[in-house]
């Protein structure tokens, strides 16, 4: 089983999360962030990853560093639960729609960390949730997993629909890119030998 499990303290946040990639989207979140956690709990869903985390952040100066440090953590999480990433298909892309958002995503678990973002979200806010966090989400994931990761928005007015394509598409994408290649489970998907 590919499995992680890590905690992360700072004077910012307290953090416990597990992953298991070959689960069947099962999630326990307590997070702090309500908008997030419908986000992680539709991403674990559709990514059929199951995800536990417990995070205590400050909170009541704003959701920046829970926001931050979840992305953070949950990525450190995908790298270590993927190991030497032997036999995965490494690149998975869709176009997703979300009523009438459309969004497309690609990634390559490459090794390296590199985030495309083309995102126009109309509302400042959804609920209490900062729309800018999203973005900042996605940085600090794509740089402790070490992929590459596009994601633009193609159509949508509707920032709730907007994110939630988002994070459905990241789900999907991942779920497809992490699988097991059953013709080649048993090498690195480079010429380099390594990712």
């Amino acid at each position: 089983m590919r499995q992680a499990s890590l905690t992360r303290k700072t004077g910012e946040t307290d953090i416990t999360l597990a992953l298991n990639l070959d689960g069947v989207g099962d999630s326990r979140l307590q997070l702090g962030v309500g908008f997030l956690e419908h986000m992680l709990t539709l991403f674990a869903k559709h990514g059929r990853f199951d995800l536990d985390i417990l995070c205590n952040g400050d909170t009541q100066v704003d959701d920046h560093h829970s926001v931050e440090d979840i992305g953070i953590t949950l990525g450190a999480a995908f790298r270590q639960a993927l190991g030497d990433r032997r036999g995965i298909y490494r690149y998975a892309d869709m176009v997703l729609p979300m009523d009438e958002a459309l969004i497309q995503c690609a990634v390559d678990i490459s090794g390296r960390s590199m985030l495309c973002c083309d995102l126009d979200i109309p509302a400042e806010k959804i609920g209490t949730f900062d729309t800018e966090l999203v973005e900042e989400f996605l940085i600090a994931f794509v740089r402790k997993a070490g992929i590459t990761l596009h994601v633009r928005q193609l159509a949508g007015n509707n920032s709730h629909h907007i994110v939630e394509g988002v994070f459905k598409a990241l789900a999907r994408v991942l779920r497809k890119a992490v699988a097991i290649d059953p013709d080649c489970a048993d090498e690195i998907p480079s010429t380099k030998g390594v990712l």
